[in-house]
């Protein structure tokens, strides 16, 4: 029953929350917390793993994406081969170019660590959209 506090002419009930019981449920649910959370199981990620390819293609064409997110078109099978600077709109020309005859080439995305995902993802997608069959991305090794 509400305790009665008296203020001189009438009583006043004092409605005050009583916060033993919420304390108690708390320490309960933080015991039962802490036991449990040793128990949970990690989930394990099946990564893919690179390098391991059985021959690396002759001809492959790059994608380079600078930190600046301008795009350069590299073909050829060396690092040193000329790489053309375009736009946007006519990099699915430059690939198809870079291709030449063979359709089938493989295209590489090579990204800066500092470029927005979002924007990778925009030359994948305008890539796929063009018909260009095999795309990948480019990534580092670890030591």
């Amino acid at each position: 029953m509400p305790s009665v506090a008296p203020r001189g002419r009438g009583r006043r009930t004092i409605s005050e929350i009583n916060m033993v019981p919420f304390i108690d449920v708390m320490l309960v649910l933080l015991i039962i917390f802490m036991v449990t959370a040793p128990l949970i199981a990690p989930s394990v990620i099946d990564l893919p793993s690179v390098g391991k390819a059985n021959k690396t293609p002759d001809r492959v064409v790059q994608v380079l994406i600078g930190k600046d997110e301008s795009l350069q078109v590299r073909a050829g099978d060396k690092a040193g081969a000329d790489a053309r600077t375009v736009t946007p709109d006519g990099l699915v020309a430059a690939v198809r170019a870079a291709q030449a005859d063979d359709a089938n080439s493989p295209v590489v995305i090579s990204a800066d660590r500092n470029v927005r995902y979002e924007t990778v993802v925009k030359v994948m997608d305008r890539l796929q959209r063009a018909g260009v069959q095999r795309v990948g991305l480019s990534v580092q090794l670890s030591p």
